[in-house]
């Protein structure tokens, strides 16, 4: 998900032809053995938490779960965290280096990066049941209510990618269980060609009919129906498949008599009401959004400042509010901390997006939430490539060619904290507040 439609083009381009690299370690696996093996009805204990009936009254936050390593038994190398010249200083993709301090020996792999002290550093993989499950022990604890998993659907049409999202999925579904979270599936279309629709339709009745997924107990609902959400409609970046496509999807996730009856969410670009600037001219886009249930305006990029944050949210929210209002439709806005993505993108500055200790993100919050938006969207967990991650990172990133944003000296936790406490205060359980509640400095008080 990138926020400049042409940058986001050549990101793409470098994704898939990275990933079709991986596609010929997978020629010996079977489709209909990997589906056997990774897609079953979770059996485990659930356990007491969020109310996943609802997601009034809830921030979810994005889950990427798309980083491999050598020796993790994916057989996908150092997946997504290797760029165009292998995984080396000077060339990786991501931004912040995640924080690995908790993690157990089993959960930690080694890289050819040092730390300023001459230690070597380590990273996790996402395949690795033991560090998801930690990760959503991290949301129990600082009161996250649970996640969006990502599924790249074109990521699914090969067996090394069907067996990889299959198997982050499931350790999502028992994250959720155990620890008391709630889930829905995401799907993200990016890389999807044209006349492929049917590619998610079929996936779809695969997790329905093998994983029950619906039917699990800790996943999302919204209205009393199951939430799927599906991203990538009406960007203006060279998409192949149509609103046509978009709306046969749509009527089938709704009205299918097995595998419908949902609550459909759908990512779409940040101005999609007037139909300029990340949107496609295309009337249809808005009756796609109105056949929906809810609408998710991705707005990742679109705002440098808390001043752009307040213009938007003076000059454009509340007309798409009211929009959404006539059509009966939901309203679920991205928020995001801020963006880095210099080491794909040596061009762009490290934090061309400003953090500010949390205050860019919580502006968003406050605004979001002044305008009577009652459910947020929050990009992202995981995602370090685009520096959007709200999880754990090192103030103490390697050293050398390849440079590293931080959290700028505040604790490693300090975005979870946030969110937790954004949470606290969309549900009315703390009073509406315009700057941030946690210090934004090092040292502050």
């Amino acid at each position: 998900m990138a926020p400049n439609p042409f940058l986001g083009l050549v990101y793409h381009a470098a994704w898939i032809g990275l990933f079709l690299s991986c596609v010929v370690r997978a020629q010996s696996l079977d489709r209909a053995a990997i589906l056997a093996e990774t897609l079953r009805p979770y059996t485990g204990a659930t356990n007491n938490g969020v109310d996943p009936s609802t997601m009034t009254g809830k921030i979810l936050a994005g889950y990427q779960g798309w980083h491999a390593a050598p020796g993790d038994g994916a057989n996908r190398g150092w997946y997504h965290w290797e760029w165009t010249n292998g995984f080396k200083p000077g060339s990786c993709k991501f931004d912040l280096w995640p924080d690995v301090s908790e993690l157990d020996a089993d959960e930690k792999y080694l890289t050819p990066f040092r730390h300023a002290d001459g230690s070597p550093a380590y990273v996790y993989s996402a395949f690795n049941r033991k560090t998801v499950l930690r990760h959503f022990k991290w949301m129990a604890d600082y009161g996250i209510d649970g996640v969006f998993v990502q599924r790249f659907i074109s990521e699914t049409l090969h067996p090394l990618g069907l067996r990889q999202w299959n198997t982050v999925l499931d350790h999502c579904r028992e994250g959720a269980n155990t620890f008391g979270r709630t889930y829905a599936v995401m799907y993200d279309l990016s890389g999807l060609g044209a006349n492929s629709i049917d590619k998610v339709i079929n996936d779809w009745k695969a997790l329905c009919d093998r994983m029950r997924i619906t039917q699990d107990p800790a996943y999302l609902h919204h209205n009393g129906k199951p939430v799927v959400v599906v991203w990538g409609f009406g960007f203006d970046d060279g998409r192949k498949y149509t609103i046509e496509e978009g709306m046969r999807l749509v009527d089938f996730l709704k009205h299918d008599a097995k595998y419908g009856n949902n609550t459909v969410m759908l990512g779409v670009p940040t101005y999609w009401r007037t139909l300029d600037r990340d949107a496609i001219k295309d009337p249809k886009l808005l009756d796609l959004i109105a056949s929906a249930d809810i609408c998710s305006p991705w707005m990742v990029g679109r705002f440098k400042s808390e001043a752009a944050i307040h213009r938007y949210a003076d000059n454009t929210l509340p007309e798409d509010l009211a929009w959404c209002g006539r059509h009966h439709v939901g309203f679920d806005p991205v928020c995001y901390p801020g963006f880095s993505w210099h080491n794909m993108n040596p061009g762009s500055p490290l934090n061309s997006i400003p953090r500010h200790g949390g205050e860019f993100l919580w502006s968003q919050y406050y605004e979001y939430q002044k305008a009577g938006c009652t459910m947020m969207f929050q990009a992202m967990f995981d995602e370090v490539d685009e520096g959007t991650a709200i999880y754990k990172v090192t103030n103490d990133p390697p050293v050398g060619e390849s440079k590293f944003a931080t959290y700028e000296g505040l604790p490693s936790d300090h975005y979870l904290k946030l969110v937790g406490l954004g949470t606290k205060m969309l549900r009315g359980e703390v009073p509406l507040r315009e700057k941030s509640p946690l210090p934004t400095t090092q040292g502050a008080r």
